[in-house]
């Protein structure tokens, strides 16, 4: 068997595309470890919850305003991984306003680090997390790529937690929640429903803020392992999980192993069925964004884990005894020609539902009057993978009316688009620059809204055959590359003509979310339009 490159590994994931071959059995037991390279996902998945049920992962991750929210991927290995669904089809969050983009925005709130686990006792998936650093949510399944449904509204902010099942042995369990922000972490316990606090409890008190709580059980000893932002991560041990709990330096410092970006810290303690263990971080490798990272630990004799990193940095290369997926897997990269809305996409704030659908490619109804590309509705955004990547999309504009604006943009807090500019009965490209959002305190993370409606660098009349052009994106997103994005179209999908200037992308932290393509369709006169975007391709470089 072939070494696994990054690329090669990345054609191996999923995105809802192009399926590859399934493995035998035997072969793939019997392989021997290979080698693999990190990031082991080279998009931006941040602040993991890994959890095991059986011989498979699941992984959850943050979105903030990007809903559907709370994505779930799926694994065997923990190195291929599959897109299977969400935890919050809708943010449903007690501000429609805000989370809908109606005379409103919530970019950066929403979705923070929350919590995904199976419980055996009654079958159920829970996701649980705090949003607006007000309360906490309660989200439930009976299969984890089912219909997840909101089951409760817990008044208390569990600020970056990990839900712990605390099984009896007996078919009983009892629930508890490790969270905290600031310098007091706590622990709370759930009702048997999940969605009441029955208590809670300061457990540690330390010098400095943390974040990333997540709590485990091994050999009668429960487990919370908390980092301080940027630097270290740390382990709390108790025999009772509302303590009194020690403490230990799990690491500090450790240098990321993805060329340009920052110190790794947080993420999720994994045991294997044959008894080994991992940890599965992210680095801070914007403006791609926070991609995972894996490592193997160990145990010491006294019961802490360790991690032995060599030089103090992150590996790169990892061997791993686990066997490879032995079933389908799908591309994270290929053409989406929208028989469906996939589970790999997800919608710049809440979608009119109404404004949208599947038939013949994905429509988009003007849903926003609107000369804001961050207050237009309906904007369908795919992650990017890296280090390079192409979106393009073929685009059916004969729907289109007077003031109307579709194409697809490279989308963050500062960003760029190429797109189909309808004016009166006449059609023109333009390539528009430095749209810009920030916070409302400089450096801070808090309110975002737009500064710069941005530019338009560029026009051109073209003449369309059938009323249909491709538009694409290529984008640099690695943390060590050129951190630009270009835009080009073409009349007949295989010549691209380059149009405007070069997009800077931003490649600070403060905005969280990493790069995404961003398909959009906003009239600046009425609504009424319509276009069909016939397929989305993805290629990375």
């Amino acid at each position: 068997m072939l070494l696994l490159s990054l690329a090669a590994l990345a054609l191996r994931l999923t995105s809802n595309l192009v399926l590859s071959q399934p493995q035998d059995d035997a072969t793939a037991a019997s392989r021997p470890a290979e080698v693999r390279t990190n990031p082991v996902i080279y998009e931006d998945f941040a602040d993991n919850d890994i959890t095991r049920v059986d011989d498979t992962y699941y992984f959850s991750a943050s979105t903030m305003h990007f809903s559907p929210g709370a994505p779930i991927l799926r694994s065997q290995d923990l190195v291929n991984w599959e897109f299977i669904g969400h935890s919050v089809p809708r943010l449903d969050f007690l501000d429609d306003n805000a989370y809908g983009l109606v005379n409103s925005t919530a970019y950066i709130r929403g979705i923070w680090a929350s919590t995904l686990r199976f419980r055996p006792s009654n079958g159920k998936w829970y996701w649980i997390g705090c949003v607006d650093w007000v309360r906490s949510f309660v989200y439930t399944a009976d299969a984890v790529d089912g219909e997840w449904t909101q089951a409760g509204i817990i008044n208390n902010c569990y600020y970056d937690c990990g839900l712990f099942v605390d099984e009896d042995g007996n078919g009983g369990d009892k629930l508890y929640v490790a969270y905290g922000g600031n310098t007091q972490l706590s622990v709370a316990q759930l009702d048997d429903t999940g969605t009441k606090e029955v208590s809670n409890q300061v457990v540690f008190t330390f010098d400095v803020g943390r974040e990333g709580n997540r709590m485990y059980k091994r050999e009668g000893f429960y487990y919370i392992i908390t980092d301080v932002p940027g630097q270290s991560e740390l382990v709390l041990r108790s025999q009772n999980p509302l303590g009194p709990y020690e403490k230990r330096t799990f690491w500090e410092n450790v240098n990321s192993p993805i060329p340009g970006s920052g110190t790794v810290v947080q993420g999720s303690l994994i045991d294997t069925p044959e008894g080994d263990w991992y940890f599965m971080s992210f680095a801070w490798a914007f403006p791609e964004g926070r991609s995972p990272v894996l490592a193997p630990i160990t145990w010491t004799e006294d019961g802490w884990p360790q991690a032995n990193f060599s030089g103090n940095s992150w590996p790169t290369d990892l061997a791993f005894s686990l066997p490879t997926s032995t079933g389908s897997l799908q591309s994270w990269t290929g053409v989406d020609k929208f028989t469906s809305f996939g589970v790999e996409w997800e919608w710049n704030h809440n979608p009119v539902n109404s404004a949208w659908s599947i038939e013949g490619g994905l429509v988009l109804k003007t849903a926003s009057v609107t000369d804001d590309l961050y207050k237009a509705k309906n904007t369908a955004c795919h992650r990017i993978l890296g280090p390079k990547a192409n979106g393009t999309i073929l685009i059916d504009v004969s729907g289109m009316t007077d003031g109307d604006r579709a194409g697809i943009s490279m989308f963050r807090d500062l960003s760029g688009y190429i797109a189909v500019q309808q004016s009166g009965t006449s059609r023109n490209l333009v390539m528009r620059n430095n749209v810009n959002l920030s916070p409302q305190d400089p450096g801070g993370t808090c309110c975002w809204s737009t500064t710069n409606k941005g530019d338009d660098i560029a026009t051109t009349e073209v003449e369309l055959s059938g009323n249909q052009v491709w538009l694409r994106v290529s984008a640099d997103i690695s943390s060590s590359g050129s951190k630009e994005a270009t835009f080009s179209y073409s009349t007949d999908g295989n010549t691209f003509m380059g149009l405007g200037n070069t997009l800077k992308l931003n490649d600070g932290w403060q905005f969280f979310m990493g790069y995404r393509f961003g398909i959009f369709n906003f009239a600046t006169r009425a609504l009424g339009g319509s276009v069909v975007v016939k397929s989305f391709e993805h290629v990375s470089a």
